[in-house]
Formats: C-alpha cells, structure tokens, sequence
C-alpha cells in the first residue's frame, strides 16, 4: 500500500500537470481573459461601499456578462466581504472567485476560510506586495532581499491551501525592471500561477505599458508556466489605452472595473476595453467571451447598486452615448443609423437612439417626433414649431407633453 507521503507526491504532480494544462491552453487559445475587480478595488472608490447583497447582484450580472475571475474581496478587513463571499458560494459558479491577500499568513488563511466549499478549480488568492523603492523604503522598512523572501514565503504558504494563485508586484510600474523580473521568477518558481503587471498610481502611457509587458516576456525565463495579467489605474486617463496596448503585446489577462470605477480617477473601464478589442479585432487578433449585449444594464446596475452615477458623456454606459440634439447629426441618424454611430445600441444592450429636440435640432428631427405622437404637420408647420423650439429658454426639456402643447399652440384660434 503507497504511504501517504507517496500519494500527495503523486497529488502533487497531477495537479501541477493539470495546472500547466490550463494555463498552456489559455496562452495558445489568444483568448482575452477578463478579471473584474469592482467588487473588491472598485468599491474602494470613497462612497462607493457595496453591502453582501448588493456584490452577489453585479456577481450575478458579471458571471452572466462572461467573466473569467472576480476579485471578490479582501477578507482580512472585514467580515461584510467575509461575508459577500460566503453568499457566492455555490452561486456563482462559472468565474474563479478569488480573495485579496497581503503577504501575510493570516490573510491566506482569511482567504481559505472565506472560499471554503467552492471547487479548487473555481478558487483563489491575490498575493501583493509594494516592491519599488518608495514601497520599500517608506512602507515596508526592508531591502530587496527581505521583500524577495516575504513574497516567496508567502506564495509557498498559499500554494498548500490553493491552486490558484495570483502575485502581483505593487507599484510594479516604478520598480527597477531587473528586480522587478526576479521577483516575478521567483514567485512563479515558488507556485504562482499568474503574474499580475499593477500600474498602482496610473503613471504610465501605452508605449511605456507595452514596453514593461515585452521586457517581462523576454526576461521572466518560466513566464510559460504562468499567466500574465495588466492593472492600469487611470489617474493620466489612459487606463484603457495602457491595457489595450499590453493585449497587443500578448497579455493574457487584464483587469478593469464597470464604468471604471475605482481610487482616485479609478481604473480601467470593462465595457470600454471589450468595446475596443470587439471592435478592432483586425488589429488585436485576440477575441473574449464577454457577452457584449450585457455591458449597459451591467453599468447602470453597478451605478445604481453603488451611488456613483455615469458621467453623461461615459463611452458605453453613458446617456448621451446614443443621443444627439444636433439637426445633421439627427437627420443622418434617422436615413441611417450607422452614419453618426460606431456601434448601434443593441449591439451592448442599451435602450435605443435618442434624438433630442432642443435649438440645434431640424426639421426632421421634430418631424419624427410629431409623428410619433400622431400629429401630422405639413412641412411650413413642423419649420414653425422649429422655431418656438429655439426661442424657448436654455435648458429646457422638449419632451412629449411640450412638443404637443407647441403643435396644438399653432392650430388654436388666434
């Protein structure tokens, strides 16, 4: 009868072949995977706290829009996301749920407890650890050899309790690159299975992003046996152009939040990065399962679910994204839509093209609404309710009650 020792030693060795199994299939497939961290850095964003019911909503709507992983939470510093991820347990079953982790035991275990029940394969951590100068010097008191050992230590602590383990070098984007690559060999050596790329405070433009994702490639020698993941923050608003430009290079994971939502000015937008990867798949060459007929009811839940509405002019989830007040714009979009759009509504679930009557709209413009309300007006007609259109005072909203009031206006006995 085989020891014990002998049977984990062959436990150990199927589970690291079916490991990079997985991960040699995702690097060849070129698929984007996408890791979604509202629940966890999006609600970081001040004001934006998220009760457990609320998390297992957008989880809901995550899982269904096609997301690879959730980051759902960071046990360690609180028993609500304690208690968020209990709830998904068994709920949410096609994403990885995976915890945030310090580099610290106790927050593995945190991690185990808050994740137990949910299938091996379907569960994880989030390692990090500050690593550039300033991290090192002002935050954690230690030298490159000690922050090395700390991570190590670490992912070989996780690696007993999890298969799946993500490490991620915080303010990877000002650290020397040269220790920067050792750390990440060294992680992927003591069990991580990804790699993450953070750019913590959003300094970095696409061509410097694309450069860090080359020179990890050509310097990580086991980055075979690991997946490599971007975080861009958007404090120079190029969050989404610096993942964009790192999918390019071959990055296999990226992570945003809905609408962007995050610290500071938050982080990389999901529905603006699946957006520009759907629509420009000549030049990325990578394709995602993200449902895209999902993403505008995901942001309008996540603003409402979270109180941190759209800015009007937000790409995707906006609500001037499909709307126009301006008389060509108008009369184009209604010979055609695709004249004034680069995508129809449809195409991300949204409501449908608004055309706005205000004192840039035209005569075709108003003539439809008319129509749409059951008055029939001559073509002089619809060009006099044109013009108390545009005498009326800035701001006011021409809905349907006003477009009717103004059109009988015209009829009545003078």
């Amino acid at each position: 009868m085989a020891s014990k020792g002998l049977l984990q030693q062959i436990h150990d060795r199927v589970t690291h072949t079916v490991r990079h199994a997985v991960i040699t299939h995702h690097k060849r497939s070129g698929m984007v995977l996408f890791s979604d961290t509202t629940l966890r850095d999006g609600e970081q964003m001040p004001g934006a706290t998220l009760e457990p019911d609320d998390k297992i909503e957008i989880a809901k709507a995550l899982e269904a829009a096609g997301v690879h992983s959730l980051d759902a939470g960071f046990p360690a510093s609180s028993e609500q996301d304690v208690e968020a991820i209990r709830k998904m347990i068994g709920v949410i079953r096609k994403p990885v749920l995976t915890a945030l982790c310090r580099t610290v035991n106790s927050d593995v275990d945190a991690a185990d407890r808050a994740l137990d029940g949910n299938p091996d394969h379907k569960r994880g951590v989030s390692l990090f650890c500050g690593t550039s100068p300033l991290h090192r010097k002002h935050k954690l008191e230690k030298d490159q050899a000690q922050v090395l050992k700390i991570i190590t230590d670490s992912i070989s602590y996780a690696a007993d309790r999890f298969r799946i383990i993500a490490f991620s070098p915080e303010d990877a984007s000002r650290t020397e690159l040269d220790y920067l690559c050792k750390c990440y060999v060294e992680a992927i050596d003591s069990g991580a299975t990804t790699i993450g790329f953070p750019d913590t405070v959003g300094v970095l433009t696409p061509e410097k992003a694309a450069d860090f994702v080359k020179a990890i490639q050509d310097k990580v020698h086991n980055l075979d046996r690991a997946l490599l993941a971007v975080h861009f923050h958007n404090d120079l608003g190029l969050a989404v152009a610096n993942t964009l430009a790192c999918v390019k290079e071959g990055a296999n994971v990226v992570q945003c939040t809905v609408n962007g939502i995050g610290e500071r000015a938050g982080n990389a937008s999901l529905e603006e990065v699946a957006m520009a990867l759907a629509m420009n798949s000549d030049q990325y060459n990578r394709t995602s399962r993200l449902d895209t007929t999902r993403l505008a009811p995901l942001c309008k839940l996540v603003a409402e679910l979270t109180s941190v509405m759209i800015p009007r002019m937000k790409p995707v989830g906006g609500s001037n994204v499909f709307a126009t007040e301006a008389g060509i714009h108008q009369d184009g979009l209604l010979k055609h839509p695709d004249t004034y759009l680069p995508f129809r509504p449809e195409v991300v679930g949204a409501d449908g093209i608004q055309l706005v009557l205000g004192r840039h709209s035209g005569r075709r413009a108003v003539a439809h609404r008319l129509e749409s309300i059951g008055m029939s007006f001559d073509e002089s007609e619809v060009m006099e309710v044109v013009e108390l259109i545009k005498q009326l005072p800035k701001g006011t909203v021409v809905d349907d009650t006003l477009l009717q009031e103004l059109a009988q206006s015209l009829r009545e006995p003078a």
